[in-house]
């Protein structure tokens, strides 16, 4: 098992900033390549697809207004941690140049929908993916599922969630566990308010000294998860922008003390292929200071 980065540990867990989330999948590669200005016909297959996203995650992680220290750590796209940013290894360059934590999103998107939620598709190989990456200086790794409504779904989440997270804590790695509510769900307070019952619950099930962290849908009732911000066994609580403009979601986000940001649409509005170096530079700086703001809070 590797052993935990101790400077890494405690950028994650105490460190000014927020985390940025880059690991758009196959499924939403499509979609974040036309916001950032690059159509669909544009290109042709998985590989020239690739190509391009991996450009724009490189020119964003290469900018000079993307630093350690407002950034905490990046969730690099399996696809991302394989390919070389400036002739380093992805997650090299983004601790040895950025002084930014690299950390890998590892979930194969959802299975379909039941009980008002989506767990996530099994994940063949995990063992092996962990220890690649804790040998290419992962610290941390994230999953997804999505919560429609309250009910016995959410708790079929949260028992997936931490038994892989088990796994992964095995592996010498901090799971990010991301039990996303969906904005537009008709009974999002109450479903929030049930899911956050029930990871306090399964907190209870971690053995001694391990920590996890949690990412987490910005709340309708500000202040929910604070009894998760203060839990010894949380290392850090993020939170998702979910579809939220990132002026909307730097508004709630304020409201929840002790919450930090991990945008990934929120961190790209307003960036695209066609902008010169200067204006892409100056939209990001613009979009990292606002989020950072927001995190301090």
């Amino acid at each position: 098992m590797k052993p935990m980065n101790p400077e890494q540990a405690d950028k994650v867990a105490h460190g000014p900033g927020f985390v940025a989330a880059l690991d758009q999948s196959g499924g939403s590669t499509p979609k974040a390549l036309r916001r950032y200005g690059i159509p669909d016909d544009a290109y042709s297959g998985d590989v020239q697809m690739f190509d391009l996203v991996h450009q724009m995650r490189t020119r964003i992680i290469t900018s000079p207004s993307f630093d350690g220290g407002r950034i905490i750590a990046t969730i690099l796209f399996e696809d991302t941690m394989d390919r070389d940013i400036d002739g380093r290894p992805s997650a090299e360059y983004l601790w040895s140049v950025k002084n930014i934590v690299p950390i890998l999103k590892v979930d194969k998107g959802l299975a379909p929908e039941q009980d008002g939620a989506q767990l996530m598709k099994p994940i063949p190989g995990l063992d092996d993916l962990l220890s690649r990456a804790a040998g290419m200086g992962i610290f941390g790794t994230k999953m997804r599922s999505l919560i429609t409504m309250p009910g016995k779904g959410i708790d079929a989440v949260i028992d997936q969630q931490f038994a892989v997270a088990q796994q992964i804590l095995d592996a010498g790695l901090v799971p990010i566990i991301e039990p996303e509510v969906d904005i537009h769900s008709p009974a999002k307070a109450a479903a929030e308010e049930q899911l956050t019952s029930s990871i306090i619950d399964r907190l209870g099930t971690l053995a001694e000294g391990r920590q996890v962290m949690l990412k987490l849908t910005l709340p309708e009732n500000d202040g929910l998860y604070s009894d998760l911000v203060d839990d010894p066994r949380v290392m850090r609580v993020l939170a998702l922008s979910g579809g939220y403009t990132r002026a909307e979601a730097c508004q709630r986000l304020s409201r929840n003390h002790g919450v930090i940001a991990s945008f990934s649409r929120a961190l790209t509005e307003g960036l695209t292929a066609q902008q010169s170096e200067h204006e892409f530079d100056t939209t990001l700086d613009a979009a990292i200071a606002e989020i950072a703001a927001a995190s301090r809070t």
